[in-house]
């Protein structure tokens, strides 16, 4: 039997927090990165940011995807199981690579700035 709970709804919004949060990072990040970073590496800064805000969309468009799933799921609109963590695992990627190339970044400027 279906709870008319706001449990599914709670869930997107959390997901839309997230993903807003990635978003101004990522905006942040395009606005920083080419400025601290060498002057040849300057475009590679450009990559997290896009990239972050290319998955925050994602993230946002995905969390509604799946709060109407789960909705016609409990209510019996639909049959088959609620979604899995397919959410969890974008955001963990996202969050694996935008360490790497991060570091990346810093181990760049770090190298440029240091005397030879």
């Amino acid at each position: 039997m279906y709870d008319p709970g706001l449990q599914p709804e709670r869930t997107e919004l959390a997901w839309r927090r997230t993903a807003l949060a990635i978003a101004v990072g990522s905006l942040i990040s395009l606005r920083i990165l080419p400025l601290v970073l060498p002057a040849g590496a300057g475009a590679w800064g450009l990559a997290p940011g896009a990239i972050g805000l290319g998955t925050a969309c994602l993230l946002w468009f995905a969390a509604r995807r799946r709060q109407r799933r789960v909705t016609a799921v409990l209510t019996g609109a639909a049959a088959g199981l609620p979604p899995g963590g397919g959410l969890l695992l974008v955001l963990t990627v996202f969050g694996t690579g935008f360490g790497v190339v991060a570091l990346a970044l810093v181990a760049i400027a770090l190298g440029a700035n240091s005397p030879v």
